[in-house]
């Protein structure tokens, strides 16, 4: 019996994507009606998600907004904590591992430690908490909760990668949309994330275009800025710029696009070999031995380092078993967000004046 095609599956799920849209539409229309209940509180709060399951960029938006805001306003970074061992509402501490609240605020934390980040998979209940913490936020970012309708952002922001834009998207399974193309109507922001530096203004008049945003809807373009290599277990820094055609890289994520980070390596001197394992993935002791014996024959051959993300470098630092020789050369790629088209000042603004004129109402002017 032949194998069957990857197309062939593809039209197997088409059905399984029609039942699914349906349910998420009836769930959508109860929420429009107010059948089911959204919460609305006393103080700005920002959602940041999307339409697509996973790497469009949540987290270094979220930091990107964590930065702008932190010096004028005390913030708070609510997020689900995905894959974390331990259940409901915590705050995070300077000792919280990732297991304790998930990668992602792992790293939020770490890198902000004087902002309160927690975790809560009911929002509600999580908005509730803080509220009653000792330090009360004046703003809310919530991380990865578009589709999180029970609270009601007073600002929403929807992320689309460029490289698999929503309305060239389907919705699950056959496709990668946690929701159809429509629910982009429910975002005050739009940003095309993972842009390439040099995109042109057709090709972002073109995108526009094929959004068919509504006219009080902002979009704006955003790239990734890659900083130097810091080292995970040390103060060591590596400049790209510095390989050469006898620097060995071996790439290692658990991210769900490392496209973008192979593309910036490759256009490097160095040789590149790589390991991409799914998303949040979770490193086995298998994982362990492979990741070992794959960098010492590696290392062998001259000048050997072994790259990760920020969010895999997350959890790398609580997995046992890694080499010396590892842990050594382990590095990972700080990421930061750019607004194109000069329009950074403009894009700041609506998010301070969003914040300073909603101190007491969380539903946008």
């Amino acid at each position: 019996m032949p194998k069957p095609s990857k197309k062939n599956i593809s039209q197997l799920l088409l059905p399984l994507s029609l039942l699914y849209g349906m349910v998420v539409t009836w769930r959508n229309i109860l929420f429009d009606k107010g059948i089911l209940k959204s919460k609305s509180f006393q103080l700005p709060i920002i959602c940041v998600g999307n339409l697509a399951v996973g790497g469009t960029g949540k987290t270094p938006h979220t930091e990107y907004l964590v930065k702008l805001l932190q010096e004028q306003f005390n913030v708070a970074v609510l997020s689900r904590g995905y894959k974390r061992k331990k259940k409901g509402f915590r705050i995070a501490e300077t000792n919280s591992t990732v297991a304790d609240i998930g990668d992602e605020p792992y790293q939020i934390k770490q890198k902000f430690p004087n902002i309160t980040v927690a975790v809560c998979k009911q929002r509600v209940k999580g908005i509730k908490q803080l509220l009653k913490s000792d330090i009360a936020p004046d703003v809310i970012l919530l991380d990865d909760a578009y589709q999180h309708r029970y609270v009601k952002a007073g600002l929403n922001i929807l992320l689309t990668d460029q490289h698999r834009l929503i309305y060239k998207d389907h919705l699950l399974p056959y496709g990668h949309l946690r929701e159809g193309f429509e629910s982009r109507d429910r975002a005050d922001i739009v940003i095309v994330t993972k842009c390439s530096p040099d995109i042109t203004q057709n090709e972002m008049r073109e995108i526009e275009h094929g959004l068919r945003l509504n006219p009080h809807q902002k979009l704006f373009f955003s790239t990734f800025r890659y900083g130097d290599l810091l080292s995970v277990w040390g103060d060591n820094t590596r400049k790209l710029s510095a390989f050469t055609e006898n620097t060995k890289v071996f790439l290692l994520t658990g991210i769900a696009n490392p496209k973008p980070i192979l593309n910036l390596l490759h256009g490097t001197k160095a040789e590149i070999t790589s390991i991409c394992y799914p998303d949040h993935h979770h490193f086995t002791p298998g994982d362990i031995s492979h990741i070992n014996k794959k960098f010492n024959a590696l290392s062998q051959t001259g000048d050997a380092l072994i790259i990760t993300t920020e969010k895999d470098a997350s959890r790398l630092k609580f997995v046992q078993g890694l080499s010396e020789s590892v842990l050594k050369h382990l590095y990972y790629i700080p990421i930061e967000i750019e607004i194109l088209n000069n329009l950074k000042a403009t894009f700041n603004n609506i998010i301070i004046e969003y914040v300073r004129q909603n101190q007491g109402n969380s539903l946008m002017a």
